[in-house]
């Protein structure tokens, strides 16, 4: 028929003694729970246009089946007004995904028709697919009438099949867990920072952009690049002797004599270390570094192989002279030169022989190794 409901409350009477009714295709709406007999135990309010069961209904204590197949419902309906509630069809509604707690709130309700419905698989549908679980068969035409609708990647999936891992369903749990690895991350990046000595590499690095940067607006970058020495050299204050009576004298004498940049004679007053360090290495054709255990204990020795090294693979050029003065055990090296690590585990080095006999060959295999024409 075509019965609708918009009178009030106070004008609705039935009798007493009615326990069925059956109100289906019609056209009532959300109102119709305000006129109905109180002590109807079967009601039928099928393919009508029911879209919620409102709050502060009448107490119906004796309905034991309710059938709202084929309205407008969005969710399933409480159990607040019928307490005896044992049976209810909510088939082929808009009910997307239905209240995880709804046999708390309904403990008589001993078979639940819902198939057919517009399910949209998330998080909240599978609480509800853990409850059918524990419910021992409540939900009538299960599996088979309980599909996924939405989203479309999962459209035809049946619910029984759908499952989502607990850290995707649970915001406490993954915050939680993203709260650890970003700890875990954090620490791990510190310790190698530590360990690495990362923030000298920052601070040298800056140090470097900021001179260049100084080189840049103070001189012609013509001029900034000649070179004006066969080799920088770089060694520990400990080891001055060596480099002052053995090392200077037999390259910088005699026959095809060489060069040399030393920070004692040539670092420019006025500047600072980092300058002069930067400016002379990049005047020199090569790097020439006395290695001995004082080497890596000296500050400024690391920022010269630092800033020697950055040359190496920015301008991809061979300026590395390493010369083994005294052996190095690898304990002695700090972990922050992972750079002398390498260096000497790949590049091959001259080594100072201890016998008198071998050094004429020493000293050649070094001019040789730094020969060049400087203009």
């Amino acid at each position: 028929n075509l019965l609708s409901c918009d009178a009030p409350a106070e004008q609705c009477r039935w009798a007493r003694s009615l326990s069925e009714l059956d109100l289906s295709s019609n056209q009532l709406t959300d109102a119709v729970f305000e006129c109905l007999p109180v002590n109807v135990q079967k009601l039928d309010l099928q393919n009508n246009q029911i879209s919620s069961v409102p709050k502060g209904t009448a107490e119906l204590k004796s309905l034991r089946e309710l059938n709202l197949a084929s309205n407008r419902l969005a969710e399933l309906p409480g159990c607040s007004a019928f307490r005896s509630l044992e049976f209810l069809n909510v088939e082929m509604n808009l009910i997307l995904s239905p209240s995880a707690d709804f046999f708390q709130s309904c403990p008589r309700v001993r078979e639940l028709q819902g198939g057919h419905n517009p399910f949209k698989c998330s998080c909240e549908l599978q609480d509800f697919v853990r409850l059918e679980r524990r419910s021992g068969g409540k939900l009538f035409g299960w599996p088979g009438a309980y599909v996924c609708e939405y989203p479309e990647d999962l459209r035809g999936r049946r619910l029984e099949e759908f499952h989502l891992s607990e850290l995707a369903c649970n915001a406490t749990l993954l915050l939680v867990t993203a709260l650890v690895l970003t700890l875990v991350l954090v620490a791990v990046v510190a310790f190698l920072c530590i360990y690495l000595d990362a923030p000298w590499y920052v601070r040298m690095t800056w140090q470097w952009t900021q001179t260049k940067r100084r080189a840049w607006h103070n001189q012609p970058q013509e001029e900034e690049r000649v070179l004006q020495f066969h080799a920088f050299v770089s060694y520990s204050e400990r080891d001055a002797l060596w480099v002052k009576n053995e090392l200077m004298p037999n390259l910088e004498k005699g026959e095809g004599c060489v060069q040399l940049c030393q920070h004692e004679r040539n670092f420019v007053p006025g500047k600072s270390i980092v300058e002069n360090i930067i400016n002379c290495i990049e005047k020199s054709y090569k790097s020439v570094f006395v290695l001995s255990p004082n080497f890596v204990q000296s500050e400024w020795c690391h920022y010269e192989l630092y800033f020697a090294h950055h040359k190496l693979f920015s301008e991809n050029s061979n300026s590395l002279i390493l010369i083994l003065l005294e052996p190095i055990p690898p304990y002695v090296i700090p972990a922050r030169y992972h750079k002398l690590k390498a260096l000497m585990a790949k590049r091959t080095y001259l080594e100072w022989p201890k016998e008198r006999s071998k050094r004429a060959l020493f000293w050649a295999n070094l001019r040789a190794a730094i020969s060049i024409n400087l203009p």
